[in-house]
C-alpha cells in the first residue's frame, strides 16, 4: 500500500489525451452547463424560501411542498448537470495538463479550498459580533448552519476529482461497464436501505450516485456519449415508475416534513432523473452553443465559485433586515401578492450579492506558486484535510464553537500540502 501512495500506477502517473475532447480550447457546452446550472440553483435558492418570525423563532418552509409543483424539481434540481459538466471538465484538463496525476490535482485542491477562506475569514468572527449587536440568537444560528451546509456539495465534488485519475484509466478498460457497475451499486444500497430500515446504509449512494453521473461525463468529453434520446425517455421514464410504485417521494429537493429525500441521501429515483436530465442537455447541445453567451459565460466563468458560496449569505442579509428586522413574512407561494413582491425581493438580493462578487470573486485564482514535485501519498493526505474541513463545515455549520477553527485549520493544512517545494 505505501508503495501505491508514494507512486501512482504507470498508466495514471501520466495523462493521456482524451480521445474526441477539445484539447486546445474551452468546451461551450460544459461552461454552458456549469454556468446555467449556478444561475438555476441561486435563483432557486432565492426563491423557494417561505420564511417568518414571530418575534422569537425565524421559521422556514419551501415553496415547492405547494401539491403538484414537486414536478418542477425533476429539471429545476441541476445538481446532476453540475457532476456531469465537472466529469467532463475534469477529464479535460487532466487530459491536456501534461502534468502527473498528483501535480494535477494539486492545482485542483487549490481551486477547491482558495476561495473557501475568505468565508471562514467572515463567517467565523461574524456570528459573535451579530450576537454582541444583539441579533436574535435563533434566526443567526439558522443563517450559520444552512451556510456551511451548502458546502456539502464540495465534499462530494472532492471525492470525484481525487478519482479522476482513476476513474479514467477504469473507463479506458472497462468503458460503459464503470457506470453501469456503479448504478447497480445503487440500486443495492436502496434495497439494503429500505428492506432493513438502516438509514445510514442509504448515504453509499453519496458515492454510487454522483459517480456514475460523473463518469457519464467522461464519455462525453471523449465524444462517446451515444444515445442521448434513449437516456432522456429512459432516466425519465424508470423516475417515474420509481415514485408511482417505489418509496420514492415526487420531489428531487428535500422538502419540510417528508419522511424522505431523495437527495440526503441521494436515492436511485435521483440517479434516474440524472440519467433523463443528462440525455435531455445532450439533445439540446446543438442548440445550446448556438446561443449568443460567449459574453456572458466569460464573465461568469471566473465567478461561479464565488456566487455558489455567497449566494446563501446574502439571502440571509435580506431575510435579517426585512423578515427579522421589519417583521415582513413571505406571502403565501403562488399567491398574487408573492409573484407581485418577487422582483423586489429578487432585486434586493441581487443588490446584496453584487459588492460580494466584486470583493470575493479575486479569490476563485489562487496565488501562483512553484509547483514542485508531489506524490501521491501527500496529495491525498491534503486531500483528506480539505475534505475534513468542508465536512465539519457542511455537518456544523458556522455556530460559534471551536469546530468552525478546526475547519480552518484543516483547510489551510491541506493548502499548505499542495504547494510543495521545488526540489534544487
Amino acid at each position: 500500500m505505501t508503495v501505491l501512495l508514494d507512486r501512482p500506477p504507470v498508466e495514471a502517473a501520466r495523462p493521456r489525451p482524451v480521445a474526441g475532447a477539445r484539447p486546445a480550447a474551452r468546451d461551450p457546452f460544459i461552461d454552458l452547463l456549469r454556468v446555467l446550472g449556478m444561475a438555476l440553483i441561486v435563483l432557486q435558492h432565492w426563491t423557494i424560501p417561505v420564511l417568518s418570525y414571530d418575534g422569537a423563532r425565524l421559521t422556514t418552509g419551501n415553496a415547492l411542498s405547494t401539491p403538484g409543483v414537486w414536478v418542477v424539481t425533476w429539471l429545476s434540481q441541476v445538481m446532476p448537470l453540475v457532476f456531469f459538466a465537472g466529469g467532463a471538465a475534469n477529464a479535460i484538463s487532466f487530459g491536456r495538463s501534461g502534468k502527473a496525476a498528483p501535480a494535477w490535482l494539486a492545482v485542483r485542491l487549490r481551486r477547491l479550498a482558495w476561495p473557501l477562506l475568505p468565508l471562514a475569514a467572515v463567517w467565523i468572527p461574524l456570528p459573535h459580533l451579530l450576537l454582541s449587536l444583539g441579533v436574535p440568537a435563533q434566526p443567526l444560528e439558522v443563517g450559520a448552519k444552512l451556510t456551511g451546509q451548502l458546502l456539502w456539495f464540495l465534499a462530494v465534488y472532492l471525492i470525484a476529482v481525487v478519482a479522476t485519475p482513476y476513474a479514467m484509466r477504469l473507463h479506458e478498460r472497462y468503458g460503459w461497464r464503470v457506470p453501469a457497475a456503479l448504478a447497480a451499486a445503487a440500486v443495492l444500497t436502496d434495497v439494503a436501505r429500505f428492506t432493513t430500515g438502516v438509514e445510514p446504509v442509504g448515504y453509499l449512494n453519496v458515492l454510487f450516485v454522483w459517480m456514475a453521473v460523473h463518469q457519464l461525463g467522461l464519455f462525453y468529453a471523449e465524444g462517446r456519449l451515444r444515445g442521448a434520446w434513449a437516456l432522456a425517455a429512459g432516466g425519465f421514464g424508470a423516475a417515474a415508475l420509481l415514485v408511482a410504485y417505489g418509496p420514492y417521494p415526487g420531489s428531487m429537493i428535500g422538502l419540510p416534513g417528508a419522511e424522505m429525500s431523495n437527495m440526503a441521501p441521494p436515492t436511485l429515483a435521483m440517479l434516474a432523473v440524472a440519467l433523463g436530465q443528462v440525455g435531455l442537455a445532450v439533445l439540446l447541445r446543438p442548440a445550446l452553443v448556438r446561443l449568443p453567451v460567449r459574453r456572458l459565460l466569460s464573465w461568469a466563468g471566473p465567478r461561479i465559485m464565488t456566487m455558489y458560496l455567497w449566494h446563501m449569505p446574502a439571502l440571509f442579509a435580506v431575510t435579517g433586515v426585512v423578515v427579522v428586522g421589519l417583521g415582513l413574512g413571505t406571502p403565501r407561494p403562488g399567491s398574487v401578492l408573492w409573484f407581485a413582491g418577487w422582483p423586489l425581493w429578487f432585486g434586493l438580493l441581487c443588490l446584496v450579492m453584487w459588492p460580494l462578487l466584486k470583493g470575493f470573486a479575486r479569490f476563485e485564482t489562487p496565488p501562483a506558486l512553484p509547483y514542485g514535485t508531489a506524490g501521491w501519498r501527500g496529495m491525498l493526505v491534503a486531500a483528506g484535510l480539505v475534505g475534513a474541513g468542508v465536512l465539519t463545515l457542511t455537518v456544523g455549520g458556522f455556530v460559534p464553537g471551536a469546530w468552525p477553527f478546526l475547519a480552518l485549520l484543516a483547510l489551510l493544512g491541506g493548502l499548505l500540502l499542495t504547494a510543495p517545494r521545488v526540489r534544487a
